[in-house]
């Protein structure tokens, strides 16, 4: 018997036999692409046999191929085939009927143990092998911010905010109260799915919540919580007659949606390497030496830019400080068990397993290569260094020549990362925005 099997067999008995069960292939935007496959065809799955093409991992947003990519039909569009990711079999409580899901990679060929070189997951796999090749372990924990908006009948209508809302939510527990049917139901989807959450508060914007994960060594598992959190609060939220948004951005003037990352790590005898030793500034270091290099997997999307604003809780230059919220790096705790980085730089758009691969991989650049770190911030202090890129065009073009990228993805994923989102960019950036008319139009 499989272990797939016998995962399989332990659903069935907890919850019955599904009617469909659900297949996540995560691309390179983090969107889930797959298969629904009929519950009793499950030994397909087991035997290798259910395929999808290999280019499935690596469109646009819009769901194109670029042949850029030299994928698709400039290939041939070879088939991969899929592989239960171990663990990630579970139930999907706001779907109708006895259904599952699980989350897949792909094989270049049914008798090949080889996950493809295209998978954002193994890329944060390789990464952790090099922590392992010292002795250490990661330990993360995300943040992760999203609106609940209005149901819209139209994709290009903007959103709006659900009614009788105050400006400022900041923290209300009104606010929790008047949502509680759908929150309740977030709460017991993720318990049903075993996603690790902690805390739920209202955040600052109208219809703006935040949800805390509990640190974890399955870093792995970590970026999975976070990637079918999303889909879970989609889900849970259109039940409800509401829509949910992880978008970067949905308000021009209301606050972006960020995910922040702690992270720390811990040695082959469980002890944190940050607490109480310079370390942990060394990391701090790596992290803001690699975090121009590397904002395009922070920011991926046009939309994404409109969050690095100055005076803003989305900090616009690499930076640190401790407990600073206005830092890129802030440092909560420096020493103890609790001793660890937060790395505030990421959107609520991103890949979680590019970002945490990004994080990771500047925090052991920083452990294994003694780069400058500039001072801290203090209180009402301005940033002495430089902003990031305040465009989409120019992370794109950077993140293109920076060795630092094609070290931590490889150059074959790093230049089909950045094929994808130049088509992405061709297709978004022409458009021209109804402002511009209302603005432009009749005056000249």
């Amino acid at each position: 018997m499989t272990d797939f099997q016998a995962e399989f067999d332990a659903f069935c008995a907890a919850h019955g036999a599904p009617d469909r069960i659900e297949l996540l292939l995560c691309d390179l935007n983090a969107v889930l692409r797959g298969k629904w496959l009929p519950g009793d065809q499950v030994g397909k799955l087991i035997a290798g046999d259910v395929r999808l093409p290999i280019s499935t991992y690596a469109p646009t947003i819009m769901g194109t191929e670029p042949p850029e990519t030299g994928l698709g039909i400039v290939a041939g569009d070879p088939d991969g085939f899929m592989r239960p990711v171990p663990g990630t079999l579970k139930p999907v409580p706001w779907a109708d009927g006895n259904v599952a899901q699980v989350l897949v990679e792909m094989t270049p060929a049914r008798d090949d143990a080889r996950i493809s070189a295209l998978s954002t997951r193994q890329l944060l796999a390789n990464v952790l092998d090099r922590f392992a090749q010292h002795g250490w372990q990661p330990v993360v924990a995300s943040e992760l911010e999203f609106y609940i908006v209005r149901a819209r009948s139209d994709a290009d209508q903007p959103p709006e905010p659900p009614a009788h809302l105050p400006d400022a939510q900041n923290y209300e527990n009104r606010v929790l109260e008047a949502f509680s049917p759908i929150l309740m139901d977030i709460e017991s989807a993720s318990r049903a799915q075993g996603l690790a959450t902690d805390t739920l508060i209202a955040e600052f914007g109208p219809g703006q919540f935040e949800i805390n994960f509990h640190h974890s060594g399955d870093v792995l598992g970590a970026a999975d919580t976070a990637l079918l959190f999303r889909r879970l609060v989609r889900g849970v939220v259109a039940r409800h007659g509401y829509e949910a948004s992880f978008m970067a951005k949905p308000y021009a003037r209301e606050p972006g949606s960020g995910m922040h990352v702690h992270a720390s790590v811990t040695d082959a005898a469980g002890a944190n390497i940050f607490g109480g030793t310079d370390l942990l500034k060394r990391a701090v270091a790596g992290v803001l030496h690699s975090m121009r290099d590397l904002q395009l997997l922070f920011a991926p999307h046009l939309n994404s830019y409109r969050r690095f604003q100055p005076n803003s809780f989305a900090p616009s230059r690499p930076d640190w400080g401790y407990d600073n919220r206005g830092a890129a790096v802030r440092l909560p705790e420096t020493t103890g068990k609790g001793a660890r980085l937060e790395h505030r730089i990421a959107g609520a758009d991103v890949n979680p397993y590019l970002a945490m691969a990004a994080i990771l991989g500047g925090i052991l650049a920083g452990l294994e290569t003694d780069f400058p770190l500039p001072e801290p911030l203090g209180a009402n202090q301005e940033s002495p260094v430089a902003p990031l890129a305040h465009d989409w065009l120019a992370a794109i073009d950077r993140f293109a020549s920076s060795q630092f990228a094609a070290d931590l993805l490889g150059t074959y994923l790093r230049n089909i990362y950045v094929a994808v989102k130049r088509d992405e960019a061709a297709a978004i950036m022409p458009v021209i925005s109804p402002a511009e008319y209302r603005h432009y139009l009749h005056r000249f």
